[in-house]
């Protein structure tokens, strides 16, 4: 099998776990099982069947609608798909047919499954978080450049450090800042990634954050009273790591020096 045939093989496995990840996304915050009942539309309730139902297929066949109804699909559906077909394909790249490679794209899978849900409803599931902490933990055994160590202390920094800034801007402003669903996904984070994943991580966020605050800050009216969700922006960093993490720690220093 060649390397393209490969590629394209594992494009399209990502595909139908993009589709996946579409249902806990949608069915997650509403606490509706991902298993039953079949997928339907949403607007009509109509039942698709399986051949509407072929990730991103089916979506470029039906022009983008239901095929009962013709309500528009959100564009997310097929971005989602597409995303769980790319990232599948980067990690083939970067680690190969390796368990760190099914690993870090589970972990990239749940990231994705959290930054929609957080984007559309402004929570974080602990029904991802909280599980994800052992999860990571148990696969710093099985991933060669992260020890159990490195993964603990993760945890520790990653939730601890949250937890103080939140404390922090609680103390100084009697108001709530960061939320319970942050401290536990970078503690997750952690667990993945070890603790210089975690700096790593909060840097990336804090810095795309920052920028993104600012361009929604000119374009809305409510300025600093609106609300933006922190978990996008640690998903965007973590995934960062995961991929690009060590090459760009280097490249930075190099531009200081």
């Amino acid at each position: 099998m060649t390397s393209l045939t490969a590629e394209i093989i594992i494009f399209i496995f990502g595909l139908c776990i993009g589709s996946f990840l579409n249902v806990c996304i949608c069915r997650l915050p509403a606490n509706k099982s991902i298993v039953f009942p079949g997928s339907a539309c949403p607007d009509c309730g109509t039942s698709i069947r399986a051949y509407d139902n072929i990730p991103l297929l089916s979506y470029i066949w039906l022009k983008g609608r239901c095929r009962q109804c013709s309500t528009r699909i959100p564009l997310r559906y097929p971005t989602v798909e597409i995303m769980g077909g790319a990232f599948a394909v980067l990690a083939y790249l970067k680690f190969g047919f390796t368990w760190e490679a099914l690993i870090y794209y589970g972990f990239v899978a749940a990231l994705l499954i959290i930054t929609f849900i957080d984007i559309d409803y402004q929570i974080i599931p602990d029904i991802i978080s909280l599980p994800g902490i052992p999860l990571g933990f148990a696969a710093s055994f099985a991933i060669p450049g992260l020890t159990y160590s490195a993964s603990l202390l993760g945890i520790l920094v990653g939730g601890g450090m949250l937890y103080l800034i939140a404390w922090g801007y609680h103390l100084i402003t009697k108001k709530e800042g960061m939320g319970g669903g942050d401290i536990k996904l970078l503690g997750m984070i952690g667990a993945f990634i070890g603790w210089q994943g975690v700096l790593f991580t909060i840097f990336v966020a804090s810095a795309v954050g920052t920028i993104s605050g600012l361009l929604v800050m000119m374009r809305q009216k409510e300025g600093l009273k609106l609300a933006i969700p922190f978990g996008p922006f640690l998903s965007i960093g973590a995934i960062a790591y995961v991929f690009m993490g060590p090459a760009l720690v280097t490249w930075y220093f190099s531009l200081l020096m």
